[in-house]
């Protein structure tokens, strides 16, 4: 019977928004609608700074988990995998948004992570202005710190609204970045079979 490992782990997280000074974002929000020549006077826009700030709080405030954790008494040597991971994160160059789905997987070794948590690692490293290929690393390398597996592979698909909705304005293009570390990397049979595995319909 397996035990949850809860006793000595504390919540996790890469910040908790205590800094954010919403004031100071309400006032910038309504600066820049107003250098964009938009009457914030106007009741239906009287209350878009406040809404602004409480919205971008809430995409850049990561949600604190506990990283639960079990032994691996059965010698489980298969890719553990989650895939379809839906995200939404904010783009560092144009703050807008990203959306996409990941897929994780990592091959155990002495401990197995809960299932949930898989998805916690991606929204916590998505709740952050970021660039897809160093979320991608953020999440593989948080894995392969947290749980010492014997290899971890991420995949993420993403549609970035900077490329949708400006420049190219290119909608329904998506990018997919990877990292894999350890086994999943090195050993073509578990790399081929995660390749396989997190992207069924490629």
């Amino acid at each position: 019977m397996k035990h949850e490992s809860t006793a000595r782990v504390p919540l996790v997280s890469i910040g908790d928004g205590h800094d954010i000074d919403h004031g100071a974002a309400e006032r910038a929000v309504r600066d820049l609608l107003e250098a964009l020549a938009i009457d914030t006077t106007q009741e239906s826009l009287r209350d878009t700074p406040q809404r602004v700030a409480n919205a971008f709080s809430e995409f850049l405030t990561p949600r604190p988990f506990r990283p639960t954790t079990f032994p691996n008494d059965e010698g489980y040597d298969e890719l553990i995998i989650a895939r379809n991971i839906r995200f939404h994160s904010l783009c560092e160059h144009h703050l807008l948004p990203f959306v996409g789905v990941a897929h994780v997987a990592y091959l155990p070794k002495d401990r197995i992570l809960g299932l949930s948590k898989l998805a916690r690692v991606v929204e916590m490293f998505a709740r952050s202005l970021q660039v897809q290929e160093r979320m991608t690393q953020q999440i593989a390398n948080w894995l392969q710190d947290n749980l010492h597996p014997k290899g971890v592979g991420v995949i993420l698909e993403a549609e970035h609204m900077c490329m949708a909705l400006r420049g190219v304005e290119k909608p329904g293009s998506t990018t997919v970045t990877s990292a894999l570390l350890g086994a999943v990397r090195n050993d073509p049979r578990t790399r081929d079979e995660f390749l396989r595995l997190a992207r069924p319909d490629s």
